[in-house]
């Protein structure tokens, strides 16, 4: 019969039994030895994280200062796809909405929610067009 082989421990086990198992897993010194083994790994992962940020910091400074965030790279000959393209001054633009429905006015802003409504976490919902909206009744 094979003898058993502890791996955290480094050594084999006078016995393969499950009772012999169990009372040597069960130990102070094996727990010790996984406690050991654990800590050890965690440290060497922990390592291995700094030392990859570490490169990416150093190679990120090789290339130079990143351009501003959502601006467009220099040279480009296209328009940044999240920004809607521009027209020449005194050209209208076109109506936002729903075909077919009128344009909502921009100068009158959005109706207050009733009071028993609140949103998880007290948290107001993002408003459309940037209209501020009141967290706390006045």
């Amino acid at each position: 019969m094979p003898k058993y082989y502890c791996d955290y421990c480094d050594t084999f086990l006078t016995h393969d039994s499950p009772s012999v198992r169990k009372t040597h897993n069960g130990g102070r010194k094996h727990k010790e030895n996984v406690r050991m083994y654990y800590q050890s790994w965690m440290e060497q992962q922990a390592q291995k994280l700094v030392d990859a940020t570490a490169r990416a910091f150093t190679a990120q400074q090789r290339l130079g200062p990143r351009p501003a965030v959502g601006m467009p790279a220099p040279g480009a000959g296209f328009p940044y796809p999240l920004m809607p393209p521009t027209l020449p001054a005194g050209l209208p633009r076109a109506p936002l909405g729903m075909p077919g429905m009128p344009p909502m006015p921009s100068s009158i802003p959005y109706p207050p929610m009733p009071t028993g409504l609140q949103f998880p976490g007290g948290v107001a919902p993002p408003m459309p067009q940037g209209i501020p909206y009141p967290t706390e009744p006045q």
